[in-house]
């Protein structure tokens, strides 16, 4: 993370929510992710924003040779151009009232030394010291980072004349190489578990590895759960020569879209273990880099590379955001769906903004409507979903497969689909049918095939109602949208101004009550916990049981934790610390009584 102004970065949503963030924010020092799941919309974008800024626009062709890795080169370079580009008209704005950069100084946090340098400035009689001020602030500045995503669990195959492409042609590896080959200098976040096969594939770009003086071009960004797995992959990467240069920190359930809950393991404890362990990761990493880079690269770096630790998931507040940056001592802190609702930012609809303005905790749920298999957050009365609804009211459910990028089950077809798409629900419907099942059983079944939606089309809806991508089928658009459990508690669309003021104390946009981040979260694992229970006593297994047990444990543990830590408010009022021990004393209550009324773990010892 170069782009360093801020204290904060928007992480990526979705799959078209922040596709062309950086364009909107990279100028004033924010950094910003773009997923890569989607060439065909990444390839479709581009073509509008060359139209929007009279640029000429080759199409790349979905039928041309490694057509997936050239569009995201191409998009990627052309953002990193504009980008440039809007950043030197903003540094040549002058320093006037108004003007892009004051506006570029003023949203900084009031800490931050170029903003104390900046205010300096604007006092300075000295018309030579004025100078010489104003030309050592636009050496110091820089744009937010162009950063990007991958899933890396969705790395389908691909196919030509019926026969399967090499290797790297597939999903995830075709993303890589098209960043790999583009200018940009900034991070690929990898997120959604661990790829052996993209980590070794990594080692073909020399964008990857450092220059003799430490000095590298692409920077790798793991998003972890916890400090286990960043230790592990970690490791893995620096045997080969790569370095690992920010480990992001996601709440499991505290977040948007897709939820990888840990076995209660709560924020508070792992940000803690990152905080107290942070050297010993570094240091014993670098022994591994650091003979790898001799054997690879015939030279020998004296000192590690910067490793930062960030965090995301929850936080809405700047008390919360002040908290964690100081006492976990974090490099910066994400800030995801509170920007839904700042259009300046996004890419998100009229229709959706509205309805996610208006939205509480009972219309953002944790569903099963992923075709991945893993909980997703969803708006319940998105147009995606209640277009879904009508398709199962109408006897038809499932959705047309027209992007393909989730087509990775072959239980009932010889070639992979999807298991949101008409095809396999229809096909799954008639094998519940005539499966000997009682009318409840065959119900829940029923509900489950067709819980699953179109979240390749949906989630990139928004974009193409806004840059009428599609203006013929415009009536046939249904977005989805993914927004954390903590923008039930943000109600107002906002400008960039106002969030920005928002996230460092300038300006208050809650108006209502809203637990600590660590308590919401804490709740959210105890509302997982009773659904766990509850699934595990329809289909017990010793794993599962296993599983519950150390869900107990660790939210204990965690508990006891927070107790502990709640000394640390100092600086908070005490109508906050009051709430605090009194939302923790609350869920801890409901934690007994749900041991105490399963026999599953009222035999497991604290």
């Amino acid at each position: 993370m170069t782009g360093n102004n801020h204290s904060f970065h928007i992480p990526v949503m979705g799959i078209g929510f922040t596709i062309d963030t950086p364009l909107k924010v990279a100028k004033y020092g924010i950094s910003s992710v773009i997923s890569l799941v989607d060439d065909a919309l990444i390839e479709n974008v581009r073509k509008k924003i060359c139209a929007d800024f009279n640029l000429e626009y080759s199409e790349i062709s979905s039928s041309e040779p490694d057509s997936r890795a050239r569009r995201i080169t191409e998009y990627l370079n052309l953002l990193n151009r504009l980008v440039n580009r809007q950043f030197e008209a903003l540094k040549n704005s002058g320093f006037e009232n108004g003007s892009e950069i004051t506006i570029f100084f003023n949203y900084l946090p009031d800490d931050s030394p170029l903003k104390v340098m900046y205010l300096e400035q604007a006092k300075t009689p000295d018309t030579a010291k004025l100078q010489k001020l104003r030309e050592d602030l636009l050496k110091l500045i820089n744009p937010g980072d162009i950063d990007v995503n991958i899933m890396v669990k969705l790395d389908k195959s691909h196919y030509k004349n019926g026969g399967e492409l090499a290797p790297e042609y597939s999903e995830a590896l075709s993303a890589l190489r098209g960043y790999a080959k583009s200018g940009l200098y900034s991070s690929i976040i990898l997120s959604a578990g661990f790829n052996r096969r993209l980590a070794a594939y990594m080692e073909n770009f020399d964008d990857f590895f450092p220059d003799e003086q430490g000095f590298l071009k692409k920077k790798i960004t793991l998003k972890v759960s916890d400090f286990r797995s960043a230790q592990t992959q970690s490791k893995f990467y620096a045997k080969k020569g790569l370095w690992v240069s920010e480990y992001r920190l996601e709440s499991g359930l505290n977040c948007g879209g897709h939820a990888f809950a840990t076995e209660g393991e709560l924020m508070g404890p792992i940000l803690e273990d990152f905080k107290t362990k942070r050297p010993e990761l570094i240091g014993t990493n670098f022994e591994y880099y650091q003979k790898a880079i001799e054997e690879k690269k015939g030279f020998t770096l004296k000192n590690p590379p910067v490793s930062l630790i960030t965090a995301q998931g929850g936080v809405g507040t700047a008390s919360e955001h002040r908290f964690l940056r100081n006492y976990y001592q974090l490099d910066s802190i994400g800030w995801g769906s509170p920007f839904l609702l700042v259009p300046e930012s996004v890419n998100i609809d009229e229709g959706t903004l509205k309805k996610l303005a208006s939205a509480g905790e009972n219309e953002i749920q944790l569903s099963n409507i992923s075709p991945l298999g893993v909980r997703f957050y969803t708006l319940v009365n998105s147009e995606s979903e209640l277009a879904k609804k009508k398709r199962i009211e109408s006897g038809k459910p499932g959705s047309p497969c027209t992007k393909g990028f989730l087509m990775l089950n072959t239980e009932l077809s010889e070639k992979p689909v999807c298991i949101a798409s008409n095809i396999y629900q229809q096909l799954k419907i008639k094998s519940l049918q005539n499966q000997s099942l009682t009318d409840a059983q065959y119900q829940e079944k029923f509900a489950d095939v067709v819980a699953k939606a179109c979240l390749c089309k949906d989630l990139s809806g928004s974009v193409e109602i806004n840059y009428e991508l599609k203006p013929e089928a415009a009536e046939k658009l249904t977005p989805a949208v993914c927004p954390g459990p903590n923008l039930a508690f943000f109600s107002k669309i906002s400008s960039l101004k106002d969030m920005i003021s928002h996230i460092y104390g300038r300006l208050n946009l809650i108006t209502q009550k809203r637990p600590h981040i660590f308590i919401n979260e804490l709740k959210l694992y105890l509302n997982h916990l009773v659904k766990d229970i509850a699934d595990c006593t329809k289909e017990q297994s010793a794993r599962k049981t296993e599983s519950l047990r150390n869900t107990y444990r660790n939210l204990l543990n965690g508990i006891e934790y927070y107790k502990k830590i709640a000394a640390h408010f100092a600086e908070e009022p005490e109508d906050f610390k009051t709430a605090f021990q009194q939302g923790l004393s609350a869920l801890t209550e409901q934690l007994e009584n749900t041991v105490r009324n399963n026999p599953i773990l009222s035999s497991v010892s604290p």
